[in-house]
């Protein structure tokens, strides 16, 4: 399983390059940021063996979580052992945020 750096994927979205971003984020978590990293989807930590098979399988997956811990890295490597290109963000939500990259309001 590998990783990627808050930097690699702000240079992975302004070249607009095909993969996949999924916010695992807890839901109560998620709502007290009241933002997100654009381009993202929402998908429940609870929830993955119920949306696991629902990731493309065709481009990298790259998931986050608060921190980049246990659940971003549970997932990653859950869809890493079903043979994805699946990485974790490292320092997570919390490190994007602490980099200055740019957010997005939840609707």
């Amino acid at each position: 399983m590998e990783r990627i750096s808050v930097f690699e994927l702000a240079e992975w979205l302004a070249a607009g390059r095909t993969f996949t971003l999924l916010d695992v984020r807890r839901a109560a978590v998620r709502q007290a940021d009241a933002a997100e990293i654009g381009g993202g989807r929402w998908c429940d930590p609870e929830s993955l063996f119920a949306w696991k098979d629902e990731v493309p399988r065709d481009r990298p997956a790259v998931f986050y979580c608060a921190h980049g811990h246990e659940i971003s890295q549970g997932c990653a490597a859950t869809l890493h052992a079903m043979g994805l290109d699946a990485r974790y963000l490292i320092d997570g939500f919390t490190g994007w945020c602490a980099a200055g990259q740019p957010l997005q309001r939840l609707g």
